[in-house]
């Protein structure tokens, strides 16, 4: 239960500082008992700044649910940022007893006082006062419904996901679509040269025909014969969905051995019989989704299929309909025409979520619109047929990363909920401006950007469609071809950003990217700390990279952070270009920072006298079209920094490091540089205890601080820098202790070492 807002106590009149002069005077009803008069003050001058109510009346229509936990202008604050129209207060002292009844309502049990405009809800929100017994309110906008189904998620800590089908959870086949894609196989066979490639089409079409013939033996006699033994079908009871139905019997064999599931999607139609393959790991995502009865996300479907083959291919998924109930099914699976955007909004058409709390699995990112697109978690398509052992090759597999991304991203959503937008929440008076609500999260801030660019070169040949979609679907199921386009391989994958939560260590929880189908893993510290200073700064951090054509294969990175390149990497593999890109991304960023902190920290750094080169302060090495020249901010104007920045779009690197000084990331790297650069000036030798193997033991590094031939400290990490940041901890803690007089005698004044270390214990923990 959330803590309760203090009751009003004593200030000014009026409409507060956020609200432009001179007030108008309205009656208030409640349906049609008077509740007394107000003076409303509009948010804004001017034809902005126009009252939302018609006819100059404030007519309630109803109040809205009770929140457990939430306050209405955190909720309205994360469905509808800064939508606040107008204030409004009573006008005469005392108030009415019906208005000031009203307002204790709102305000003790958590609940708004709504007015219906048309397809739009305005919220009026009992807010405390500095004026003693003043019922007044700020009025929210919001479209009409998303409050109610907001107020039950939040209050549950309940996000929503939606789920693509055909390539990212399921691969189905008719006996059309393998004859086709025998087909198509066996030409490029027929002018292929290399005995490698045509090998692996071989084996390719052998599984295609291994499937096609459990097909056709179900088609016939409604049984298959699987590795000798004989296997008949379930009738299995095809729930009615809302607006009724006649009862259905379906008949299915399930081979859980095999991943497969055969079904016939008309029963009284052979015909329309379907092999489908389940995605590994979907077992696992769902147990998550569903755990202890917790719900931890509201499930919705969209995609590109025929309806009846959705929610077929759905039911196989979630049989007992624990993650979609049968009255809900109608509206939760959502089928967009072929050719069309996916978009959030029209996934949500019921009201039931806000995009900004919803996140979005599938296995391409342009089939979005542009606006979600920032939310999509992009998977590798699932390719059993093309290469039937990658996902399981991998450590985890890809829908275990899509369920740690989940967990992650809730995570992150609640903790910036909890500790950033309730807390100021309850802090905020009827008095303060519009300008002092706090940033509210969205989903989009925990999906962390990849764009691969991946081209093919000349040898390489793309896997062809594996399996139905879109309107192919309908065509296959009612017997009739339909020559499809190849499916692209997907161009993005997002990454997932690792924000303090369960599954550490667990790729989903680092990072994890797409590359050729598999998944590749890189715990790397540089790469964890620059998707936080993006989530913390809400910024998009991009990973570009390309392959060349030549001979090397060498694989390039680009880090783009708000479209602005500030690092680059060049490696053997894309995780090795990756990692370089980053740490050179933060080198940057740190070089930059220690510059002009240098003069309010006293800090000094053995970089900070390089001459500024050309391009944008950051790449020194690369050159763009025109310099963007930079100003140093000075001490005060980091002490003097408004909150109302924080609603402004940062315009370059530099002013995004100066909001992050107080936080983990940002404190992290500044924190580490800083801290080396005083303990070396100290005379402590950092020593790598592997140092003569050239390895880690164990996959661990080993550092020791050093100081006069005595140890300070000790360090132990999956990465150098951090095993030498933990000693560098150590040592300070000791020589700011110490009293011993051998030590003591090797140190300089210690005014340098008087600064913190991490800001909190979380911050530790993100890392």
């Amino acid at each position: 239960m959330a803590t309760p807002r203090a009751p009003p106590q004593a200030a000014v009149p009026g409409g507060g500082a956020g609200a432009a002069a001179g007030g108008v005077t309205m009656r208030m009803f409640h349906g049609d008992v008077f509740l007394g008069e107000a003076e409303v003050f509009p948010m804004k001058q001017g034809a902005e700044g126009s009252l939302p109510f018609p006819s100059n009346e404030i007519r309630i229509s109803h109040l809205s649910p009770t929140s457990e936990r939430c306050p209405p202008l955190a909720i309205l604050q994360t469905i509808a940022p800064f939508s606040v129209r107008c204030k409004l207060q009573a006008k005469l002292m005392p108030p009415h007893p019906s208005l000031h009844r009203l307002y204790l309502t709102c305000f003790n049990e958590y609940k708004s006082a709504v007015v219906v405009v048309g397809d739009e809800e305005l919220h009026l929100v009992a807010m405390p006062s500095k004026v003693e017994k003043v019922p007044c309110f700020w009025c929210c906008s919001v479209r009409s419904g998303i409050y109610a189904a907001s107020v039950g998620m939040l209050n549950l800590r309940c996000l929503a996901i939606v789920f693509d089908l055909d390539e990212t959870l399921i691969v189905a086949n008719t006996m059309k679509s393998f004859e086709d894609r025998i087909e198509m196989l066996s030409r490029r066979m027929d002018i292929e040269d290399d005995p490698v490639r045509i090998a692996g089409m071989s084996a390719e079409i052998k599984r295609y025909i291994e499937d096609r013939e459990l097909l056709k033996e179900f088609i016939d006699t409604d049984t298959v014969t699987d590795n000798g033994r004989i296997v008949g079908t379930q009738k299995e009871e095809v729930l009615p969905i809302s607006g009724g139905q006649e009862r259905v019997l379906r008949p299915v064999i399930r081979l859980p051995e095999r991943n497969a599931i055969l079904t016939r999607i008309n029963p009284e139609v052979r015909d329309t019989s379907v092999f489908v393959k389940l995605r590994p790991a979907w077992e696992d995502l769902r147990s998550y989704l569903t755990a202890k009865g917790r719900k931890r996300f509201e499930v919705y479907v969209c995609t590109m299929a025929e309806r009846d083959y959705a929610l077929e291919m759905w039911r196989l998924l979630d049989p007992e309909a624990n993650l979609i109930s049968s009255h809900n099914l109608a509206e939760r699976v959502v089928c967009v025409k072929s050719g069309s955007k996916k978009c959030l909004q029209n996934v949500f058409k019921d009201k039931g979520c806000h995009p900004k709390m919803a996140m979005v699995i599938d296995d391409r990112l342009q089939v979005w619109d542009e606006k979600d697109q920032l939310r999509v978690h992009v998977v590798p398509a699932y390719t059993p047929y093309y290469a039937p052992q990658a996902e399981m090759a991998n450590a985890v597999p890809v829908l275990c990363v899509a369920r740690n991304v989940a967990c992650n991203v809730r995570g992150g959503f609640f903790r910036e909920f909890d500790e950033n937008l309730l807390r100021k929440v309850f802090e905020l008076m009827y008095e303060n401006e519009l300008l002092d609500l706090p940033y509210a999260p969205d989903v989009g801030d925990y999906l962390v950007c990849e764009d691969t660019n991946f081209a093919p070169n000349n040898k390489d040949v793309a896997p062809i469609p594996e399996g139905m979609s879109g309107a192919e679907v309908g065509k296959r199921l009612n017997g009739l071809a339909y020559p499809r386009d190849q499916k692209q391989i997907p161009s993005s994958t997002r990454l997932s950003d690792d924000d303090g939560v369960a599954l550490r260590g667990i790729p989903g929880g680092t990072n994890i990217q797409s590359n050729g189908g598999s998944l590749a893993t890189t715990p790397s510290l540089f790469v964890t700390v620059l998707q936080e200073i993006g989530r913390l700064c809400e910024s998009r951090v991009e990973f570009r990279s390309t392959v060349s054509s030549g001979k090397n294969m060498q694989f390039s990175v680009e880090v783009l952070f708000s479209n602005e390149k500030i690092g680059i990497g060049i490696g053997k593999t894309r995780d090795e270009a990756q990692v370089l890109a980053a740490e050179k991304a933060l080198q940057n960023l740190e070089s930059n920072y220690l510059s002009f902190m240098a003069p309010v920290a006293g800090v000094l750094n053995k970089d900070v006298n390089k001459p500024p080169g050309s391009g944008n302060g950051f790449l020194e090495d690369i050159t763009l079209s025109e310099d963007i020249s930079m100003e140093e901010p000075s001490g005060s104007t980091l002490k003097e920094q408004d909150h109302s920045k924080a609603l402004d779009r940062l315009s370059s690197v530099i002013s995004l490091i100066r909001e992050l000084v107080r936080d983990a990331a940002a404190a992290l790297i500044f924190h580490f540089s800083v801290l080396i650069n005083c303990l070396e000036d100290q005379h402590v030798v950092f020593r790598d205890q592997v140092r003569d193997s050239g390895s880690a033991l164990n996959g661990e590094y080993h550092f020791q601080a050093e100081l006069g031939g005595q140890i300070l400290g000790r360090g132990i990490g999956l990465n150098k820098d951090f095993a030498k940041l933990q000693a560098a901890e150590e040592a300070l803690k000791t020589l700011k202790t110490t009293t011993d007089p051998q030590i003591k005698k090797h140190l300089r004044p210690m005014q340098q070492l008087n600064f913190p270390l991490y800001p909190t214990q979380r911050h530790r923990e993100t890392v």
